[in-house]
């Protein structure tokens, strides 16, 4: 029996209205003939002309990219970036509206998430429906802040530094990244050539003058010598164990939040935007209220921000355990919070190390997962453990609004939810939303 060949609909094009914006970075239309299509670089209320760029006769959806704005909304603006548009530089998603619209857009696709997968409304999640930009970042219409303090270059067979396109390998070549913070483009990544690189990983940090990057060599390529317009600590990602490896300089970099300077090694993770650390510690410590001497948990604790940040409110009879799965950032964390005697910091996943710390109660819980959220078992153990009020932080809104779901099953209310504009011009938006027992009161 033979198959029927599928029949590819990339390139085809197709006149229509642009509805709602999804979570993704595009908005969602449909074809006279009802085919749906997820079209970027159009806003909703638009008539445009879409061509597609992926998907086939048989497919639920097809992607397509706006080519022609037939009639345009009133938040288009004309993108700042020449390397954003259509079959152009993936990094950014709504170059093409007003900075406002952008954060309407993202508080849209939150309120639509949360009623989806939590049933909630922006009322019942204590949540007024804004975005709120981080200081410094409300710019009129055409301003780009400069806030991307880590930058992920690919590199070309050519040898020449850009950025991926939207869902491809293909790299398109950049002379300037708009939303890259100055630390980074005062490197000059882009003025020089990388022979035998596959990717270069730029690293400025916040509160000090320190500067990484990170090569990712092509297979069999050597290293070579890396001259940049400032100073500069190098590292590789070998070939054989994919570890990140000192080249020269420090294996980390000093980053400040809180107060507080955070090593950082082996480009581990670190809030990109150099105004999130301290916004987002803000956000949890006023919405848990920290009281001296409570005993916390701080999940998927990173280089320990948040534990840091607890322990420091918590006082000397308080106590924190951080778990976090990464090797190195436990090793940075327990270097960063050496002065807390009180707080221990376990290496191992949350599902995993939790259980077996034989923790049965506890006051305080934050929780910073992974985009693809805590998961239904973890949420449920996490809620039985009674605490007076947990902070989740999210940086996808549809696993937050999930796990707000498993939450909710588990006998807790969102008290609070807070979102912040830490990704501009991308469709990213993170989020700290508070929760309590439901049987207490507002």
């Amino acid at each position: 029996m033979q198959n029927t060949p599928v029949t590819s609909l990339v390139g085809e094009e197709y006149e229509v209205e642009v509805g709602p914006v999804a979570h993704g970075g595009h908005c969602i239309a449909r074809t006279e003939e009802g085919r749906v299509l997820f079209v970027r670089h159009a806003l909703p209320g638009e008539r445009v002309r879409a061509r597609v760029t992926e998907g086939e006769e048989t497919s639920r959806f097809l992607r397509a990219d706006a080519v022609e704005i037939l009639q345009a909304s009133k938040d288009r603006i004309e993108a700042p970036c020449p390397f954003s548009g259509p079959g152009k530089c993936g990094g950014c998603d709504w170059q093409h509206a007003k900075p406002g619209a952008q954060r309407r857009l993202k508080g849209e696709v939150i309120a639509e998430q949360l009623k989806r997968l939590a049933g909630l409304t922006p009322e019942e999640a204590g949540w007024d429906g804004t975005v709120v930009p981080a200081e410094g970042d409300k710019l009129p219409a055409g301003e780009v802040p400069q806030w991307r303090t880590r930058v992920q270059y690919a590199v070309d067979a050519e040898g020449h530094a850009g950025l991926r396109k939207h869902r491809s390998h293909e790299v398109e070549v950049v002379d300037h990244c708009m939303i890259a913070a100055p630390g980074v483009t005062e490197l000059g990544i882009e003025k020089r050539t990388w022979e035998g690189m596959a990717s270069i990983e730029a690293i400025a940090a916040t509160g000090s003058q320190d500067r990484q990057v990170i090569l990712t060599p092509r297979p069999g390529a050597r290293l070579p010598i890396v001259e940049l317009d400032k100073p500069v600590s190098v590292m590789r990602v070998g070939e054989k164990d994919g570890g990140v490896h000192r080249v020269h300089g420090r294996p980390f970099v000093r980053e400040r939040a809180d107060d507080r300077t955070h090593r950082v090694g082996n480009g581990g993770f670190w809030q990109v935007h150099p105004k999130a650390a301290d916004t987002l510690v803000r956000a949890v410590m006023q919405g848990l209220l920290p009281r001296k001497g409570e005993m916390a948990l701080d999940l998927y604790c990173g280089v320990g921000l948040f534990a840091g940040a607890l322990a420091d409110r918590l006082g000397d009879n308080g106590a924190v355990l951080g778990i976090e799965s990464g090797k190195r950032a436990v090793e940075d964390a327990r270097h960063n919070l050496a002065d807390f005697p009180r707080v221990r910091i376990e290496q191992g996943k949350v599902e995993s190390v939790l259980p077996r710390t034989g923790i049965t109660d506890v006051d305080l819980i934050v929780l910073d997962p992974p985009r693809a959220g805590a998961g239904k078992d973890t949420v449920h153990h996490l809620a039985a453990l009674g605490a007076r009020r947990i902070a989740y932080v999210a940086c996808d809104p549809a696993a937050l609004a999930r796990d707000l779901g498993y939450f909710m099953e588990g006998g807790y209310r969102v008290r609070t939810l807070r979102a912040f504009d830490l990704f501009p011009m991308t469709h990213h938006v993170e989020c700290v939303a508070i929760l309590e027992p439901a049987e207490k009161g507002r």
